[in-house]
C-alpha cells in the first residue's frame, strides 16, 4: 500500500438477485481464481438453505450475521522504545465489514465435511445466533483489546 497516495475506494455494483452491495462484496471475497459464477451459485444455494431452515428472508439473516461478527476494536502492534505493544484501536467502518466477511468465510471454510454452500449456510446461521467460529474470533479480538487497554495511550 502506498504511503502518500491512498487510492479511492471503487464502487461495488449490487448483485443481480438481491440488489444488495454487501452480498456482492461477499461474493467477491468468496470467489477463487476468478470464478464469480461459481461463487454466486454457492452463496445463492446457501441462502436457499437458510431460507428453508429459518423460514425468514435470507438477506435479513445475512445482515444480522454480519452485524454480529463486525468488530468494534482491534489491536495493532506499536513499537515504543525497543518494546512492541499491542495497542487497541477502533476499527474503521469499511474495515469492519471487510473483517466480518473475511472471518465468516474463514470460519465456513474451516468447517468439516459437506459442500461449501452447506458450510456457509451453517456459519451464517450460527453467526446470526451469536455462535460459531466467526463470533469466537470477534470475541477473542475484543478480549485482546480489553486486556491491552493499559497501552491505549500509545495510540497515535
Amino acid at each position: 500500500m502506498p504511503r502518500r497516495f491512498r487510492p479511492e475506494k471503487r464502487a461495488v455494483e449490487p448483485d443481480l438477485k438481491y440488489d444488495n452491495v454487501r452480498v456482492s462484496m461477499f461474493i467477491n471475497r468468496l470467489m477463487k481464481s476468478g470464478k464469480k459464477s461459481t461463487a454466486r451459485r454457492i452463496l445463492y444455494d446457501s441462502f436457499d438453505l437458510i431460507e428453508g431452515r429459518a423460514n425468514k428472508p435470507p438477506l435479513d439473516i445475512f445482515e444480522q450475521a454480519l452485524q454480529n461478527v463486525t468488530p468494534q476494536v482491534e489491536v495493532k502492534p506499536r513499537r515504543v522504545g525497543g518494546a512492541t505493544y499491542q495497542v487497541p484501536v477502533p476499527v474503521d467502518g469499511h474495515r469492519q465489514i471487510s473483517l466480518a466477511m473475511r472471518w465468516l468465510l474463514g470460519a465456513a471454510r474451516s468447517r468439516g465435511g459437506r459442500s461449501m454452500a452447506e458450510k456457509l449456510a451453517g456459519e451464517i446461521m450460527d453467526a446470526a445466533n451469536l455462535q460459531g467460529a466467526a463470533i469466537k474470533k470477534k470475541d477473542d479480538t475484543h478480549r485482546m483489546a480489553e486486556a491491552n487497554r493499559a497501552f491505549s495511550h500509545f495510540r497515535s
